[in-house]
């Protein structure tokens, strides 16, 4: 799915892109469980129009994690929780070839690992999920205006996922070969 849009990011380097989608196929090719979580999300879009930061390792896997929730319906925005295993052609390939905002560089400062953490949560987001707390820490500190938000939304919309939740065990308990 090649992108011709620009998506808002800081990579080290576009020219990885062809690389490091390579390599997240291959990744995908080893991780079925997610390929079927992912082919159900296409179809069900759970988290159409939902707003979603990550803070996690920007590796291959997390790439087919970021490529599951665009699936279901996500606009995204991933930082780096870790600048020294960011792997640069998947960061290069989920901008140019998926059209996810990441902002990572591997062995960025610390200044640019803050700014880009900033920047992964001025999509205003509705879910964030965060591998080490700096980007929640971030939320509670210096970013508590987008707190309101979210847990607006997550009132709004419990009852919702809970109830595509309840569906989903029943499916599992009635199909225990599938999802």
């Amino acid at each position: 799915m090649s992108t011709t849009t620009a998506q808002k990011s800081d990579i080290a380097n576009p020219a990885l892109a062809a690389e490091g989608k390579k390599r997240i196929e291959w990744a995908g090719r080893n991780m079925p469980v997610l390929q079927q979580i992912k082919e159900r999300f296409a179809k069900e879009k759970p988290f159409k129009d939902v707003r979603i930061s990550a803070c996690m390792h920007v590796t291959t896997e997390t790439a087919n994690l970021m490529l599951a929730l665009q699936a279901g319906g996500a606009e995204l925005a991933l930082c780096a929780s870790n600048p020294l295993s960011t792997q640069d052609d998947t960061a290069a390939a989920l901008v140019h070839e998926y059209g996810i905002s990441v902002f990572a560089k591997n062995a960025i400062d610390r200044e640019g690992y803050y700014r880009h953490i900033n920047a992964a949560l001025d999509i205003k987001p509705q879910f964030v999920f965060d591998d080490g707390c700096d980007l929640v820490n971030t939320l509670h500190t210096t970013r508590t205006d987008l707190l309101d938000g979210i847990f607006r939304w997550l009132r709004r919309n419990h009852q919702k996922y809970r109830d595509w939740e309840t569906d989903r065990k029943s499916t599992r308990l009635n199909s225990s070969h599938r999802l």
